[in-house]
């Protein structure tokens, strides 16, 4: 389409196929469900976006995305027990938050350390971190990061900077529930034996 009376849908189109998932044929169909549907989608879809771009902020204390300045995660008494999960960014916390396990609070980087990328620990949210372990009552801290080798080298510039202050965990490793060992790739069965435990 490049007639001028579609230049407006022509823009939405394009600017959907730049969210992560959505290419231009999905966005495509994407928006013209929208407006087969205007009333019941789109309509409703342009007010919340336009409430969510006044009142979505990031949680001062930890990086969530919420609308207020602190989050509920952080403001939670229930969830002041210690223990702090460190992750790469607000999409891992949404992950956590949706599984159900942990009950403490998080702490979002913003990132991993890269070379590559000239991202060093002041481009992410380390010192704020550091600050935090400090200044709250922390017993544990939970290395949550992605098993690349950027997170790797993140989860251990962070241990060693906090070697000592408090007790330092990650996450297991290994074949997922439900897995196939034939289906599983060798790094991530070499992680399961290292990780394996008596029953």
């Amino acid at each position: 389409m490049t007639d001028k009376s579609t230049q407006d849908i022509d823009a939405l189109i394009a600017m959907m196929a730049k969210l992560p998932g959505l290419g231009p044929r999905s966005a495509r169909r994407a928006v013209l469900q929208m407006i087969r549907k205007r009333a019941l989608l789109l309509t409703p879809l342009a007010d919340l976006m336009q409430s969510v771009a006044a009142t979505a902020r990031e949680c001062l204390n930890c990086g969530n995305i919420g609308t207020s300045d602190i989050c509920a995660i952080c403001s939670s008494d229930k969830r002041g027990n210690g223990i702090l999960c460190v992750v790469e960014d607000v999409a891992d916390l949404w992950a956590m938050e949706r599984a159900g396990g942990f009950k403490g609070r998080y702490h979002v980087l913003g990132g991993t350390l890269s070379a590559l990328d000239s991202i060093g620990p002041e481009q992410l949210r380390i010192p704020k971190l550091i600050d935090r372990i400090n200044a709250e009552d922390i017993t544990e801290v939970i290395l949550a990061l992605n098993a690349t080798v950027d997170g790797q080298t993140t989860a251990h510039y962070i241990a060693d900077q906090l070697e000592s202050r408090v007790r330092l965990t990650s996450l297991a490793q290994g074949v997922p529930i439900g897995g196939e060992l034939d289906y599983l790739d060798e790094g991530t069965i070499t992680a399961a034996l290292n990780a394996r435990k008596q029953i």
